[in-house]
């Protein structure tokens, strides 16, 4: 039988609203998502079963409802309830360092200019840790397209429409050939399927871990996946966990902007990005969501 949860989150005070919509409506095809002004729609799977959730805020509120195409738990609204806490990064204490950093004489004029700046986090880690395999060392726009793909690949559609983003069964049942029609290479293959595998034994716990993210455990299982590195278990800890001191310098566009920033006419290395950025622990990847928004 069809289901329906519901809930309703009190917002901050500040959001910088445009910057969550962005980040869903990445993909303008609108495959899994959909985005107006003020209302998200997203496919996902929930205990397997194809979903559509659907946020809609106002100034105050973000008003959740999930229909479920079967049945549900009862313990299942209050994991609504903590997903949605997590997307819209309610509990981020973006109050402590903009309080800490808004003098600040070059931090400080983003700060002013982006206030109440939360990050976006995906529904799932499983959701985030995929993204960021995907997305390493290639462009966003190459990203979102292979990232449809896999998507459509796998097929799973709720009934209102959205196409669901997998879980881990949903991967590991794909074969080689269709990963590579998705446009994936062998290395992130081998990559994701180590990490489905892990998922699916137990060994990365993913979901357990939403809420209180062991974060050097987190770091210590990613890094013995070949094909994971610094920059993808900083990301994944960041849109999976909304932790927000991984130090994302060996990203692109965070070494670009902070060049902006600073007005300095050679590019910065890793090691330069990095030394600025420990200024700021433990809001590093705060930071780099700022520089990432300017």
């Amino acid at each position: 039988m069809p289901a329906t949860l519901a809930c309703t989150i009190a917002l901050p005070k500040q959001l910088h609203l445009p910057y969550f919509m962005a980040f869903h409506r990445r993909d303008t095809q609108e495959v899994s998502e959909s985005v107006s002004d003020t209302v998200i729609r997203k496919g996902l799977l929930w205990a397997g079963q194809p979903a559509c959730l659907t946020v809609a805020l106002d100034d105050t509120h973000a008003k959740a409802t999930l229909d479920v195409d079967d049945a549900v738990e009862p313990t299942d609204a209050q994991k609504l309830e903590n997903m949605v806490r997590r997307m819209f990064g309610v509990d981020q204490p973006v109050e402590a360092f903009e309080a800490a950093h808004r003098k600040h004489p070059t931090l400080g004029r983003l700060i002013k200019q982006q206030a109440g700046l939360r990050v976006p986090v995906a529904a799932t880690p499983f959701e985030a840790l995929v993204w960021a395999i995907t997305g390493q060392q290639i462009s966003v726009a190459a990203a979102i397209s292979i990232r449809r793909k896999m998507i459509l690949t796998v097929g799973i559609r709720h009934s209102g429409g959205l196409y669901c983003h997998p879980e881990a069964a949903n991967l590991a049942a794909l074969s080689d050939a269709e990963w590579r029609q998705a446009g994936f290479s062998v290395a992130k293959i081998k990559s994701i399927r180590l990490v489905t595998q892990q998922v699916l034994d137990g060994a990365l716990p993913l979901d357990t871990w939403a809420d209180a993210p062991p974060v050097s455990e987190i770091e210590t299982r990613l890094n013995s996946i070949s094909g994971i590195g610094p920059w993808t278990i900083s990301y994944t800890l960041l849109r999976g966990f909304g932790w927000l001191d991984g130090s994302l310098h060996g990203d692109v566009a965070v070494r670009k902007k902070l060049q902006m920033l600073l007005g300095s006419e050679t590019p910065l290395d890793q090691a330069q990005t990095k030394a600025w950025l420990a200024e700021f622990s433990p809001w590093r990847a705060l930071v780099a969501a700022h520089l990432w928004a300017m």
